[in-house]
């Protein structure tokens, strides 16, 4: 049985759940034959955890590259992906990636796709702490379309950002209203979500998206609302941890290589 290579750029908690998939049997279909971090003891971690012989522990992004994989995983950031997606597609590897918010720059999402064709390599995109791609996508191609995105967090989730304030601790209140570009520029990698939904539907300008801070509240709770003349779908997905995000990692991967795909 052919075995598909496979990197990973980003090597934290959502890349440890790739790694333990690739060890429970559950991507059988893949061999990891390469890690990078910025944090160099994280790409060891990963490579000790799955096959320190045949993982490479990768001192830089260029090192990483030049392995060629068949497919890169991406759980690392927007600015990770913009630096190197498009040096990996012209090797013509294919990339998972969670980072969705680098989308909302039209000039990288209009060359992705030039690059792409160009060099018969792809970008999946995961579905992280949502889901619903086929009813959005479904949905919108129908026509005459709006959608919202409203996502519901604790308030130590916002600390280090320009919202948090000591108050949210004890009073609920909508820190952010607006579209997904503007969500994205304030909160790089906390409405990657927002993004993903928006791609799939009516793009990031025309998705709204509001956030709101609840006192005690643990995870994320997102919902998206999207109406036509003729469809009124709501998918509304709680998450406790942000392990689902990798989950759906794992599942793209296991789609892109069944015969039967989901």
């Amino acid at each position: 049985m052919k075995k598909y290579s496979l990197a990973i750029v980003g090597c934290g908690k959502l890349a440890h759940i790739v790694a333990d998939a690739i060890n429970n049997g559950l991507l059988e279909d893949y061999k990891l034959i390469g890690a990078y971090s910025r944090t160099r003891e994280k790409a060891i971690a990963i490579a000790e955890k799955v096959n320190p012989e045949t993982c490479a522990v990768c001192g830089s992004m260029d090192e990483l590259l030049a392995l060629k994989a068949d497919y890169i995983v991406e759980t690392a950031s927007p600015a990770s992906l913009k630096e190197f997606a498009f040096d990996a597609l012209k090797r013509g590897s294919n990339i998972v990636t969670l980072s969705i918010g680098a989308f909302t720059d039209k000039d990288f999402y209009e060359k992705v796709q030039v690059v792409a064709r160009e060099h018969n390599s792809k970008i999946y995109l995961a579905s992280g702490a949502i889901g619903g791609f086929d009813v959005l996508r479904t949905a919108a191609l129908m026509g005459n379309c709006t959608a919202t995105f409203d996502t519901e967090k604790g308030p130590n989730s916002l600390k280090g950002t320009s919202v948090y304030e000591d108050t949210l601790q004890t009073e609920k209140k909508q820190v952010f209203k607006g579209d997904a570009i503007e969500a994205i520029n304030l909160f790089p990698t906390r409405v990657n979500v927002a993004v993903a939904a928006s791609l799939a539907s009516v793009g990031p300008e025309k998705m709204k998206v509001s956030m709101t801070s609840t006192p005690g509240f643990v995870g994320d709770d997102h919902r998206i609302e999207i109406k036509n003349d003729q469809v009124h779908a709501v998918i509304d997905v709680y998450s406790s941890t942000a392990q689902i995000a990798g989950w759906s990692v794992v599942n793209v991967l296991r789609n892109i290589t069944s015969p039967i795909v989901f």
